[in-house]
Protein backbone atom coordinates (compact mmCIF):
# COMPACT_ATOMS: atom_id res chain seq x y z
CA UNK A 1 0.00 0.00 0.00
CA UNK A 2 1.52 3.26 -0.77
CA UNK A 3 1.44 6.04 1.63
CA UNK A 4 -0.04 9.28 1.27
CA UNK A 5 1.23 12.60 1.16
CA UNK A 6 0.20 15.20 3.26
CA UNK A 7 1.45 18.55 1.98
CA UNK A 8 1.65 21.26 5.27
CA UNK A 9 3.11 24.16 6.28
CA UNK A 10 5.74 24.29 9.24
CA UNK A 11 3.33 26.12 10.67
CA UNK A 12 0.66 23.57 10.37
CA UNK A 13 3.07 20.84 10.92
CA UNK A 14 4.09 22.54 14.52
CA UNK A 15 0.33 23.06 15.28
CA UNK A 16 -0.47 19.01 14.46
CA UNK A 17 2.43 18.66 16.97
CA UNK A 18 1.42 20.43 19.58
CA UNK A 19 -2.20 18.75 19.46
CA UNK A 20 -0.07 15.29 19.47
CA UNK A 21 1.74 16.13 22.14
CA UNK A 22 -1.42 17.64 24.27
CA UNK A 23 -3.29 14.66 23.40
CA UNK A 24 -0.29 12.24 24.84
CA UNK A 25 1.00 14.23 27.79
CA UNK A 26 -2.69 15.28 29.22
CA UNK A 27 -5.93 14.52 27.41
CA UNK A 28 -4.49 10.64 27.89
CA UNK A 29 -3.79 11.39 31.52
CA UNK A 30 -7.75 12.99 32.01
CA UNK A 31 -9.34 9.95 30.47
CA UNK A 32 -7.58 7.36 32.14
CA UNK A 33 -8.73 9.21 35.49
CA UNK A 34 -12.15 9.22 33.90
CA UNK A 35 -12.11 5.59 32.93
CA UNK A 36 -10.89 4.46 36.90
CA UNK A 37 -13.45 7.25 38.55
CA UNK A 38 -16.42 5.20 36.22
CA UNK A 39 -14.94 2.02 37.51
CA UNK A 40 -14.77 2.48 40.86
CA UNK A 41 -18.69 3.54 40.41
CA UNK A 42 -19.95 0.45 40.76
CA UNK A 43 -22.23 -1.47 38.23
CA UNK A 44 -20.10 -2.13 35.09
CA UNK A 45 -23.16 -3.34 32.95
CA UNK A 46 -25.09 0.14 33.63
CA UNK A 47 -22.48 2.54 34.03
CA UNK A 48 -23.20 5.41 31.38
CA UNK A 49 -20.26 7.25 32.22
CA UNK A 50 -17.97 4.45 32.08
CA UNK A 51 -19.17 3.82 28.37
CA UNK A 52 -18.82 7.77 27.67
CA UNK A 53 -15.19 7.58 29.03
CA UNK A 54 -14.41 4.36 26.44
CA UNK A 55 -16.23 6.27 23.91
CA UNK A 56 -13.74 9.45 24.81
CA UNK A 57 -11.08 7.02 25.05
CA UNK A 58 -11.13 5.69 21.61
CA UNK A 59 -11.40 8.73 20.30
CA UNK A 60 -8.29 10.53 21.42
CA UNK A 61 -6.36 6.98 20.58
CA UNK A 62 -7.62 7.18 17.48
CA UNK A 63 -6.81 11.08 17.04
CA UNK A 64 -3.31 10.31 18.07
CA UNK A 65 -2.87 7.86 15.77
CA UNK A 66 -4.53 9.58 12.66
CA UNK A 67 -1.62 12.90 14.06
CA UNK A 68 1.24 10.29 14.06
CA UNK A 69 0.67 9.50 10.39
CA UNK A 70 0.14 12.95 9.10
CA UNK A 71 2.67 13.92 10.76
CA UNK A 72 5.17 10.72 9.73
CA UNK A 73 4.11 11.50 6.16
CA UNK A 74 4.05 15.25 6.15
CA UNK A 75 5.58 16.95 2.97
CA UNK A 76 6.53 20.55 3.55
CA UNK A 77 5.13 23.33 1.15
CA UNK A 78 8.03 25.93 0.58
CA UNK A 79 7.27 29.22 0.89
CA UNK A 80 9.83 30.95 -1.54
CA UNK A 81 8.31 34.53 -2.23
CA UNK A 82 6.90 35.92 -5.44
CA UNK A 83 6.54 33.21 -8.37
CA UNK A 84 5.38 33.18 -11.81
CA UNK A 85 2.68 31.01 -11.37
CA UNK A 86 0.34 30.16 -8.65
CA UNK A 87 1.39 26.74 -6.77
CA UNK A 88 1.54 25.08 -3.45
CA UNK A 89 2.42 27.52 -0.37
CA UNK A 90 1.55 30.11 -2.89
CA UNK A 91 -0.26 33.62 -1.17
CA UNK A 92 -2.64 34.93 -4.29
CA UNK A 93 -4.38 37.95 -4.42
CA UNK A 94 -7.70 37.60 -6.72
CA UNK A 95 -10.97 39.62 -7.97
CA UNK A 96 -14.07 38.23 -8.83
CA UNK A 97 -15.79 41.27 -11.16
CA UNK A 98 -16.00 44.22 -9.41
CA UNK A 99 -15.56 42.80 -6.23
CA UNK A 100 -12.99 43.50 -3.38
CA UNK A 101 -9.77 41.57 -3.84
CA UNK A 102 -9.70 38.65 -2.09
CA UNK A 103 -6.21 37.30 -0.99
CA UNK A 104 -6.15 33.29 -0.11
CA UNK A 105 -3.10 31.24 1.01
CA UNK A 106 -2.81 27.32 -1.05
CA UNK A 107 -2.62 24.63 1.23
CA UNK A 108 -2.74 21.05 2.06
CA UNK A 109 -5.96 19.72 2.78
CA UNK A 110 -4.95 19.38 6.17
CA UNK A 111 -4.64 22.61 6.71
CA UNK A 112 -7.13 24.23 5.21
CA UNK A 113 -9.84 27.20 6.71
CA UNK A 114 -11.13 28.75 3.76
CA UNK A 115 -12.65 31.77 6.75
CA UNK A 116 -8.82 32.16 7.26
CA UNK A 117 -7.81 32.64 3.77
CA UNK A 118 -6.10 29.12 4.02
CA UNK A 119 -7.35 27.04 0.87
CA UNK A 120 -6.42 23.13 -0.29
CA UNK A 121 -5.18 22.78 -3.42
CA UNK A 122 -7.81 20.44 -3.48
CA UNK A 123 -10.68 22.45 -3.67
CA UNK A 124 -12.71 23.75 -6.54
CA UNK A 125 -10.50 27.91 -6.27
CA UNK A 126 -7.32 25.74 -5.20
CA UNK A 127 -7.39 23.30 -8.54
CA UNK A 128 -9.04 26.30 -10.64
CA UNK A 129 -5.79 28.78 -9.53
CA UNK A 130 -3.37 26.31 -9.18
CA UNK A 131 -0.73 26.41 -12.77
CA UNK A 132 -2.05 30.43 -13.35
CA UNK A 133 -0.05 33.33 -13.97
CA UNK A 134 -0.99 37.19 -12.82
CA UNK A 135 -3.54 38.05 -15.49
CA UNK A 136 -5.04 34.72 -15.91
CA UNK A 137 -8.73 33.82 -15.26
CA UNK A 138 -9.76 30.77 -13.62
CA UNK A 139 -13.32 29.33 -13.59
CA UNK A 140 -14.83 27.83 -10.57
CA UNK A 141 -18.00 26.11 -11.25
CA UNK A 142 -20.04 27.14 -8.01
CA UNK A 143 -23.85 26.21 -7.06
CA UNK A 144 -24.85 29.49 -8.20
CA UNK A 145 -22.40 29.13 -11.33
CA UNK A 146 -19.46 29.74 -12.99
CA UNK A 147 -17.77 32.15 -11.12
CA UNK A 148 -14.96 34.21 -12.86
CA UNK A 149 -11.61 35.19 -10.71
CA UNK A 150 -8.82 37.37 -12.19
CA UNK A 151 -5.12 36.75 -10.74
CA UNK A 152 -3.99 40.43 -9.57
CA UNK A 153 -0.42 39.39 -7.57
CA UNK A 154 1.13 35.86 -6.89
CA UNK A 155 3.26 35.88 -3.73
Amino acid sequence: MSKQQTFLTREGYQKLEQELSYLRTIRRKEVALRLHQALTEGDILENAELEDARNEQSFVEGRILTLECILRDAVFIEEAGPRETVGMGSRVTVVEGDGPLETYHIVGSIEADPVHGLISNESPLGRALMGRKVGDTAEVNAPDGILVFEIVAIQ
